[in-house]
């Protein structure tokens, strides 16, 4: 059964939170539909999707469905009153939220659930703001993204702590005042690139010239930093298989989009002192406490917190 997130009425079925709990989490695959934000499809065959199981868990159901499918959350004409920022320059600016730089990319909206369920403060670069959140609801603070706007940049970067990059799409280097960020969490498939031969290097090429340019930006930028460098981005279930983390598994390894998402996500727990470069793929490897994993990897590196 798939479930299309839009502002659609939720099932009327509510399993409760011992259900959720009782039930083994299906397999979750995601792909881009026409024009519009991601599908979840939910592979265990049940009468409640596994995203509104998600949001049943977070807040026990009808309290949460309540934005999920509400469009009175929204002007009818779709502009002005999406989401109310704050402009007052009075007191200490609060910064807590995550911004995601590619929220209507596959990987990006991977991301954007993720931290929903972890109940982050998001805030997430998309063309369409009315239909971010008619996908996210109250959950996710949208921005229309104009990289040639100083308006757009400071909306955008107000209030943010971190910030997630899962596309190479060069946002970060247009960027010149990033005052206030703490980390980057960047995904990186510039291993893949560079491992790239014949045909497929030529195909490649400017993909890699874009994939360096923005680790450069992001290693020089001064800003504590956490370089995912993956292996091929596969659209197959997640928690499925384990890691492998050994030098030059990216250049020719393979891992899940979902479990690729998922580190980028848990590399936001452990902030190093100035960067690390971890290399990914699927393997054997099983990682129980990621924060633990993340901090063994600083003290590999000698940046140990």
């Amino acid at each position: 059964m798939s479930i299309r997130l839009t502002s659609s009425a939720p099932s009327p079925s509510l399993p409760s939170r011992r259900e959720l709990q009782e039930v083994p989490h299906p397999s979750l695959s995601f792909f881009p539909s026409r024009g519009s934000f991601m599908r979840c499809q939910a592979k265990k065959k049940d009468n409640t999707s596994f995203t509104d199981r998600i949001l049943d868990y977070i807040e026990g159901g009808p309290k949460l469905r309540r934005w999920y499918g509400a469009p009175d959350l929204l002007p009818k004409d779709g502009s002005g009153k999406e989401v109310q920022e704050d402009d007052s320059s009075d007191g200490e600016e609060i910064r807590d939220a995550v911004l995601v730089t590619d929220g209507e990319s596959e990987m990006g909206q991977m991301v954007i659930l993720l931290l929903i369920v972890k109940r982050t403060r998001i805030k997430a670069l998309v063309k369409d703001k009315r239909a971010a959140l008619d996908a996210f609801g109250t959950y996710v603070e949208p921005v229309a993204r104009d990289a040639n706007e100083k308006s757009f940049l400071k909306k955008a970067l107000k209030g943010v702590n971190s910030i997630v990059c899962t596309e190479h799409d060069g946002f970060l280097s247009k960027v010149k005042d990033l005052r206030g960020v703490e980390h980057i969490v960047m995904l990186s498939q510039l291993a893949v690139y560079r491992g790239s031969t014949g045909l497929q290097a030529m195909i490649n090429g400017s993909l890699k010239k874009v994939a360096e340019r923005d680790e450069e930006f992001v290693i020089s930028s001064g800003i504590p930093y956490t370089i995912i460098r993956t292996g091929s981005l596969q659209s197959t279930p997640g928690g499925q298989q384990g890691f492998s983390f050994k030098e030059g598994v990216a250049e020719k390894g393979r891992i899940s989009k979902e479990d690729a998402a998922r580190i980028c996500v848990e590399a936001l727990g452990t902030v190093p002192r100035k960067g690390l470069i971890v290399e990914v793929a699927n393997g054997e490897e099983q990682v129980p406490d990621w924060i633990a994993w993340f901090e063994e990897q600083l003290k590999i590196a000698g940046q140990q917190q």
